[in-house]
């Protein structure tokens, strides 16, 4: 056995935060409110002393109000309308507004619908008028949203390509775009809070919320979500701003059904070794907020769990700012999780774990059981004034004291020509062609093209769940000028014949066409509705793809869904595969060029797509899983269509030249790597390097290889690069036990890059 050392400690001891503080106590535990109030002052002390005395002159209800979100539509006269062009006005009851802020004095609205940017700025005008109005020390509302891939709710907004492909371009400056122009679009709307991104890790395929995650990858979800945050939070428009909420923390993404906000069992060391990292990536990025997970951990809920959101989070991770709970979730550690006799019981665990607001959102009870509960002198209202100034202290930082109406400029960075090339690169970049038989791809110029599928004359479908609606299914919602697949493919190729086919017809126009372009997948959906108990395509779906193949005519598949649905040995008999996932308003166009080859695709898989439904494994996937008898059957062996990283071009990069500075390093050496990479296609190209770490042995249980680093470079024909990368042994080569204590173990690790590999030893002692 190697020798173990403790190179850090992560819990329990000293910890690490954004700001390198060290905690008053060796045990979390033993930490007062008082002395978490005081350690998380700042050092603006005119605004600490602004929040102490408002804090002052506050009653016990307007702070429990402060700590209350209600959705906006509690306080709709009617249903909201929507004209010709798809966008929704809102109609007010004032009269209810005005008695509830006057009654309990509500600190944030959470908001959702298509509006056009004059509305959003009429609605949240109001909202903000009434409750200054009547808000006793006149404390700005909060607004939360649902930008989660660009202005998804903006009419006219830009919307990027979903977080999963996003991942596929492993280019972060799609990140940090889409962060910088939904802060650009929508701070001066007065959408303050922007409830994005999502850090979870895509290791349940089947589970709904897949699209939203960066992948399966929690280097790829570390980088990803920290530049985000950042292109989000540090963009300002005059005085306006967004703070990113990084979420679901933790664990929401790993259930054991793959169903929407069910139980997970999630061993410790998993946990601090693959779940967490994004989040204190993104933490010291500066996340002004955390949004709880909907699940539970090992049978226990998460917003009832003090260790996950107090220890963990805030004495592990170093997070100091707001922690709001999802939707109703203290309401179902009752009526879902069964762990509480009723609500009031509810928001005594939640609280007391350390959630910060709640998102009621439908019932202000939550303010009745909060006072209830304090006045009993169950809660102490030093717990409530923690909350509470981390609220105000967030509400300081987006300058909402000083700004708390919309902007009258708001049309100025709205839909500009930089965001729309930003979504357009985003979506070109994250389509990844999976296969390419005989160089089938790009068509060139060809007389005849049958389309057809369920997704080929889709906008919806193209843009999956959160778009311009929750489930995103209303194509009435959607722009005109936004392009389907059929639409941009007759635009693409001028000279060509392009029909758009019904089953009935699909045999007649397929024998006089050069291809056939099936264009299938998923309908939108989003959360628990799309929760499913089958993996595969849908059967007519699958159908279709036959009786195609049948024609004996090329056949090209291009997949639109938010997460890998069985196509089985189908990949095999179809003659090129794209898979597109869900790429925004201008995936359609993005299709169509690569197709045609006008775009060069450049992705390559966040997610490893399996063969069969029982072969959910990732690409990181532990010894054992191959070992033995396993190793011997290959039907075992074909668990992948599409490996996490893997991806095709129309040009081809070769490999070489693998350089290590030394072959044995100590603990506080640093390795220099290097490999050269040539274009040795006809066309110029995009190769995105990935570089993976094997720990040959290790105390626990090592992964068969794990994405250290990544680095996209555009190489044109003839040309080589040197890509590098520089190995940090207490980065790079350190993991956490079950306890979150960092281990260095001396002994042997492979560096892995393309088609390259070298060993080199690590000596601890």
């Amino acid at each position: 056995m190697k020798l173990s050392i403790v190179y850090y400690i992560l819990a329990f001891g000293i910890v690490f935060t954004a700001g390198c503080k060290k905690r008053y106590s060796d045990d979390p535990r033993e930490l007062s409110v008082f002395e978490r109030i005081a350690h998380e002052r700042t050092d603006d002390d005119v605004m600490e002393d602004f929040i102490d005395s408002l804090l002052l002159r506050m009653t016990l209800t307007e702070k429990v109000g402060q700590m209350m979100q209600i959705n906006e539509s509690f306080f709709s006269a009617e249903e909201a309308s929507t004209d010709a062009t798809g966008t929704q006005s809102q109609s007010i009851d004032t009269a209810k507004l005005e008695e509830i802020i006057r009654t309990y004095q509500i600190g944030s609205i959470l908001q959702g619908g298509t509006r056009s940017a004059d509305e959003w700025a009429r609605v949240s005008r109001i909202f903000q008028e009434v409750n200054m109005k009547n808000s006793i020390n006149g404390i700005p509302v909060i607004f939360g949203i649902d930008h989660i891939h660009g202005t998804n709710y903006l009419a006219e907004g830009t919307v990027f390509p979903h977080q999963l492909n996003i991942g596929a371009t492993f280019n972060p400056v799609f990140a940090y775009e889409m962060g910088k122009y939904t802060a650009l679009e929508a701070a001066p709307l007065g959408h303050h809070w922007n409830f994005a991104p999502v850090l979870g890790i895509a290791e349940k395929k089947n589970w709904p919320r897949l699209y939203e995650t960066f992948g399966e990858d929690t280097h790829l979800s570390t980088i990803m979500g920290a530049d985000y945050v950042t292109g989000l939070q540090e963009t300002h428009v005059g005085d306006y701003k967004m703070a990113a909420c990084a979420k679901h923390f933790v664990g929401y993404s790993v259930p054991n059904s793959g169903w929407d906000r069910t139980e997970a069992d999630i061993n410790t060391q998993k946990l601090y070794e693959f779940l967490t990292p994004p989040f204190e990536a993104s933490i010291k990025s500066g996340a002004l907020t955390v949004m709880a997970s909907s699940g539970a951990i090992n049978g226990i809920p998460v917003h009832a769990s003090f260790h996950y959101l107090t220890t963990v989070l805030r004495d592990q991770l170093g997070f100091e700012g707001v922690l709001i709970t999802d939707y109703q979730d203290i309401y179902k550690l009752n009526a879902l999780h069964f762990v509480t006799e009723n609500e009031k019981e509810s928001t005594y665990k939640a609280i007391m774990a350390g959630v910060d607001m709640v998102m009621a959102p439908w019932s202000t009870q939550f303010s009745d059981d909060l006072i209830s509960l304090v006045k009993e002198g169950r809660i102490p209202e030093e717990r409530i004034d923690l909350s509470v100034k981390r609220i105000l202290r967030l509400k300081c930082q987006l300058g909402i004291f000083k700004n708390p109406y919309p902007s009258e400029n708001y049309h100025e960075t709205i839909n500009t020509e930089e965001a729309r090339k930003a979504a357009r690169d985003a979506a070109a970049e994250s389509i990844v062609l999976m296969k390419n038989e005989n160089r089938l791809l790009p068509l060139g110029n060809p007389n005849r093209l049958t389309v057809i599928g369920t997704n080929a004359d889709s906008k919806m479908g193209l843009c999956g769940g959160w778009t311009y609606s929750w489930q995103g299914d209303d194509e009435n919602l959607y722009p005109d000028s936004m392009l389907t697949v059929y639409d941009a493919l007759e635009l693409e190729f001028e000279n060509t014949r392009i029909t758009l086919s019904d089953r009935a017809h699909l045999r007649y126009y397929a024998g006089i066409s050069d291809a056939v372009i099936i264009v299938t997948g998923e309908k939108p959906y989003a959360e628990g509705l799309g929760n499913i108990d089958n993996m595969s395509l849908p059967s007519d779906e699958i159908a279709l793809i036959e009786t195609a193949i049948s024609t004996k005519k090329p056949v090209i598949l291009v997949l639109l869904e938010g997460r890998p649905r069985i196509i089985g040995d189908l990949f095999d008999r179809c003659h090129a595969v794209i898979f597109a996932g869900l790429p925004g308003i201008y995936g359609g166009e993005a299709i169509a060029g690569i197709l045609s080859g006008r775009i060069n695709p450049s992705a390559k898989m966040s997610i490893t797509y399996p063969y069969q439904s029982g072969h959910m494994i990732s690409y990181n996937h532990g010894q054992t899983v191959f070992n033995g008898l396993n190793a011997q059957n290959p039907e075992l062996l074909k668990y992948t269509i599409g490996e996490f990283g893997s991806g095709m071009s129309y040009t081809q990069f070769e490999y070489s030249d693998l350089t290590l500075s030394d072959s044995v390093i100590s603990v506080n050496d640093q390795l220099e790597l290097s490999v050269k990479v040539k274009n040795t296609g006809r066309r110029e190209g995009k190769e995105a390097v990935l570089w993976y770490i094997a720990d040959e042995v290790g105390s626990y249980s090592r992964p068969v290889k794990q994405l250290k680093h990544f680095e996209k470079q555009f190489l044109l024909p003839g040309e080589i690069k040197e890509y590098s990368f520089t190995i940090n042994p207490e980065d790079h080569l350190s993991y956490p036990d079950e306890r979150g204590k960092m281990m260095m173990e001396d002994g042997y690790f492979k560096i892995i890059v393309g088609n390259l590999e070298s060993r080199f030893k690590l000596q601890a002692d």
